[in-house]
Order: structure tokens, then C-alpha cells, then sequence
């Protein structure tokens, strides 16, 4: 049973000793990882070598969390998010206490005198309801699926562009919807995991193909496109995201995919085609240039296939034939797409552009589908709060 949701008070309280902290959060984080580790070193094996990036998730969860306090609903929602993907850290239940002394601790230290039994307290409560509710669901979790799966990789080919196209065989059946993402973890870069898209549907083997672009300073993904080779195991996290088909209802589709943000819209084309699909599909698939029109070729060899499926590309930095322009500009051309449901993939700025230009359509926030824009547990959508009326939401 999940613990019973914090008084107003102890939402107050909670609120104000946070934002006497907030100014020195930056200090605060790297005061916290340095107590657990020096008080807990067992821990320090849950978390990666890099610090960087794990001090603003700390600090962003935090800040989440606190934003939910008075929204029992979601509170429990992002939590419970956070408790099954922790497994796959291999964070267990002996954990959460270790964290939340040093968290305590560290509060304490930053707020000074503000810093009373009062706020103590609630902040106490605050942090036992939320580690609550991730052990619980952790524990369900646990007798559901493993944590994580081990994957052979069985096809390496580059595409050009920096692109490579990996096919991995997990251990064990691994089972997703198209359209979700998966988090990956190589074996030269520990507890340094990062999410993809499978560019399939599922398959009766579990294989699963992902498109990975090798981005400037980004580890992981150089690792799995300049270094990786068949015979190499990787790691996989369980599934994650509801931009699946399951969430369209009976409407026709607008797709916008940018660059290897396709991988994700094939998925789901390649598990409307295996369905039988009697909706029509308007698909933009977009590039820098027409050399980087990633996977257009596929795309159109499916529409002379599907009756359904119209594609249209656009390039934003090359004058050729045909659409020139962002993805967004291209699809405010076409339309309306007020009756549509719409799914999204690609750079954060063309999501953005391309979400504003669909609401500005008529399409209705909780028609328009994209995966979370930065940290996917972090960031994931949540139910619609009481204080926010839909029509605000991204």
C-alpha cells in the first residue's frame, strides 16, 4: 500500500525549504555524492564513472518531485517511473535509506538556519512517501521482467553520415511496442546509458534494429557506431514511452521525422502495415540535405506498397528540387491537420516548432506524440494536472 499523501503543511514546508537551498544547488549535489559515497562506498558501483550529467538528474528528480507534492496522482505516477528504471542501475531496496540520510544531510548543511525540526520533518516524510513508492514499484516490476537483458550484436552496418544501422539479439524474449524507446548501455562506457528507438516493430525472433547517429562528444553512441561489431554484447533496459499506435484511436495519422528520429515512425508504419491499418498516414521526413535524407528510399518503397502512406521530404540547407525548408515550414503547408493524431520524432527544436504549428492547427495537446525532449524518465508526460488546464500542455 502506497503511503498516505503529505498535509499542506508538509507540502509548505517542503516548498520553502527548498527554495532556500535552490541557490546553492549546484554545491549541494556535489556535497551529497560526496558524503554517500564516503559514508556508503558500496553505492558508488550504482552510479557511472562521469558525475556530471548523474548531478543535474539528481537535481532535476528532485525538483520534480517536490513540483508533484501536492499532486498525489502523479506524484505516485513519476515515482513509480523512477523505482522500475532504477533496476535497471541495480539499485535495491537496502539503498533508499543510505539516500535519503546524505539527502537529509545535505539540506540541512545548505539551508543553515532555516533548516528547522519542522521542516526536517517534512522533508522526512516527503522523502519516505517517494522512496516508498519506487520500492514498491520495483518490486512489482521485479516479478514481471527482468532488469535488464543482455544483447548480442548480430548486424553492424554504416549508412553514411555517421549513421550506423545495429541489429541486437537480447538473451531472453524482450517484448515492446512499436513507437516506445529502449535504454542501451555499452561495454566501454559503464552505468553511461542512453535511449533509442527500435526502427522495427516487434519481431518473432526479439531482434531489434536501432539507427544510431554518432553525435559530437557523445560517447555512447560513437561507441556503438565507430567501435561496435558483431559478437560485442550490449545491454538493454526494459521499454519505455506511450508513443504507440495503442494511443491514436481511429484517427488518421500526420507523421514529422527528422533525421534518425525516423527509426521510431517506421516502427509504428511497419506495425500499421502488419495490421491491416484502414487509416490514411501523411508522413514528413526531413534533412539538412537531400544526401542526409535518412531512410527516405524505404519510406517511399512502402508507400507504392500501402495505399495509406503519402511521403513528403524537405531538405533546410540545400536548394534542389522539390520542398525546400524546415520539416515544420513544409508540414504548415499541408494540412489541416485538426482531425489528425499527430507523432513527432527528431531534434528538440524541430518537436518543438512542429507541436506549436500542429496546436496552432487545432490539433489538441493530447493528440500531438513525442518521446520526453531530454532525460525520458525525468521529462516523461504525466497525467493532466488539476492546475493546469489541457489546452497548455506540450
Amino acid at each position: 500500500m502506497a503511503p498516505a499523501p503529505l498535509t499542506a503543511r508538509e507540502i509548505s514546508l517542503v516548498r520553502a525549504g527548498l527554495a532556500v537551498v535552490e541557490p546553492h544547488a549546484a554545491d549541494l549535489t556535489v556535497y551529497f555524492y560526496t558524503i554517500l559515497f564516503a559514508r556508503y562506498p558500496q553505492v558508488r558501483e550504482l552510479f557511472p564513472d562521469n558525475m556530471d550529467g548523474q548531478r543535474d538528474r539528481l537535481l532535476r528528480g528532485l525538483l520534480r518531485i517536490v513540483d508533484l507534492v501536492d499532486d498525489p496522482e502523479n506524484l505516485v505516477r513519476f515515482c513509480t517511473l523512477l523505482g522500475r528504471d532504477h533496476r535497471k542501475f541495480g539499485a535495491l531496496e537496502a539503498h533508499y535509506p543510505a539516500v535519503g540520510e546524505c539527502l537529509l544531510a545535505s539540506l540541512a548543511r545548505y539551508a543553515g538556519a532555516a533548516w528547522t525540526p519542522d521542516v526536517e520533518a517534512a522533508w522526512t516524510r516527503a522523502y519516505t512517501t517517494a522512496a516508498r513508492v519506487m520500492i514498491l514499484a520495483a518490486a512489482d516490476d521485479t516479478r514481471l521482467r527482468p532488469a535488464t537483458w543482455a544483447a548480442q550484436i548480430v548486424r553492424h552496418q554504416h549508412r553514411g553520415h555517421g549513421i550506423a544501422e545495429i541489429t541486437v539479439q537480447p538473451d531472453a524474449p524482450y517484448s515492446y511496442e512499436a513507437g516506445q524507446y529502449v535504454s542501451l548501455q555499452t561495454p566501454w562506457h559503464r552505468k553511461a546509458w542512453r535511449q533509442y528507438s527500435p526502427a522495427n516493430a516487434p519481431r518473432a525472433d526479439s531482434t531489434l534494429t536501432f539507427h544510431i547517429r554518432a553525435v559530437p562528444g557523445g560517447r555512447v553512441s560513437n561507441a556503438l557506431v565507430h567501435r561496435a561489431a558483431v559478437g560485442d554484447i550490449v545491454t538493454l533496459g526494459p521499454p519505455q514511452g506511450g508513443m504507440t499506435l495503442a494511443a491514436a484511436g481511429d484517427r488518421d495519422l500526420v507523421c514529422v521525422a527528422g533525421g534518425t528520429g525516423l527509426a521510431p515512425i517506421r516502427a509504428l508504419l511497419e506495425e500499421a502495415a502488419r495490421s491491416d491499418m484502414r487509416r490514411y498516414v501523411d508522413l514528413f521526413v526531413g534533412a539538412r540535405t537531400a544526401e542526409e535524407l535518412y531512410g527516405l528510399d524505404d519510406m517511399l518503397r512502402m508507400a507504392q506498397r500501402h495505399y495509406w502512406l503519402s511521403v513528403r521530404a524537405a531538405v533546410s540547407h540545400q536548394h534542389i528540387p522539390g520542398r525546400e525548408g524546415t520539416l515544420p515550414q513544409v508540414l504548415r503547408e499541408f494540412g489541416p491537420w485538426g482531425q489528425h493524431e499527430a507523432f513527432l520524432c527528431g531534434p528538440p527544436g524541430m518537436v518543438t516548432a512542429a507541436a506549436q504549428i500542429l496546436r496552432n492547427d487545432g490539433v489538441p495537446a493530447a493528440r500531438i506524440h513525442h518521446d520526453p525532449l531530454s532525460d525520458p524518465v525525468l521529462t516523461a508526460p504525466l497525467a493532466p494536472s488539476r492546475h493546469q488546464p489541457e489546452s497548455e500542455q506540450l
